[in-house]
């Protein structure tokens, strides 16, 4: 389980990012990386990193679900997500 201080992290980056969306669009159309240079790094969107709704695990994400790959795994034997079932043959 991830500390509840990197998950606060990534929600206000997410904020940062969307906050600045579109005046980092205007600066990069007109070519002015002086002016994209001086945002706040944490609104470029690369920053962003993908993590598990439930435990906030950074690795192993399953886009599709925006869960980890253990979690989608008790969730799925568990039988909490529809249409997902365990494979046998």
């Amino acid at each position: 389980m991830a500390k509840e201080s990197m998950k606060a992290r990534e929600v206000k980056r997410l904020k940062m990012v969307n906050q600045y969306t579109d005046k980092r669009a205007r600066l990069k159309a007109a070519g002015d990386y002086v002016g994209l240079s001086r945002l706040p790094r944490n609104s470029n969107p690369n920053r962003l990193h993908n993590r598990c709704k439930i435990t906030g695990r950074p690795k192993g994400y399953m886009r599709q679900f925006g869960l980890s790959r253990i979690t989608f795994r008790e969730m799925a034997s568990a039988g909490l997500i529809p249409g997902i079932k365990k494979a046998s043959w």
